[in-house]
């Protein structure tokens, strides 16, 4: 199924919904170039609470199924000095499938990451924070668990 745009909210009903929506958004002004699902490192769980901090350009998942955390990209570098806020859907909902954008530069590195959530009481998507990489090599970001 496509996007449902007829709403305020846009609404999607899978992971290829999500994509779409970041490929979409184009962070920075930037195309996405690939998109990476995320998925639980430890139980293979594709449901997520989330915790963001845009000053910082960090992101935090904590698996719904094992509870097992994941910082997204290169989150690691800037958590320790994060102060991050939980992310919630407008309907409340505060469980999430994710999607990590990755906008190249014309050399394949990264240049921006953002991160995408879906719903999973609702289905409303949205771009929760994005953030410039401006430093390289980046191949670990494209590589690498998400």
């Amino acid at each position: 199924m496509a996007i449902d745009t007829t709403g305020k909210f846009w609404r999607g009903d899978n992971f290829t919904d999500l994509a779409d929506y970041l490929r979409e958004y184009q962070p920075g002004g930037y195309p996405v170039d690939r998109v990476k699902e995320m998925v639980c490192q430890r139980c293979g769980g594709k449901t997520f609470a989330v915790l963001v901090d845009d000053e910082n350009g960090c992101a935090q998942t904590r698996c719904m199924t094992c509870g097992d955390h994941a910082l997204i990209a290169d989150s690691a570098d800037h958590w320790q000095d994060a102060d991050p806020e939980e992310c919630a859907c407008p309907c409340g909902g505060e469980t999430f499938q994710v999607a990590v954008g990755l906008a190249l530069r014309t050399d394949g590195e990264v240049r921006w990451v953002s991160v995408g959530l879906r719903c999973a009481q609702d289905g409303t998507l949205g771009v929760y924070t994005d953030w410039k990489i401006d430093y390289s090599p980046t191949h670990q970001l494209l590589t690498g668990a998400t």
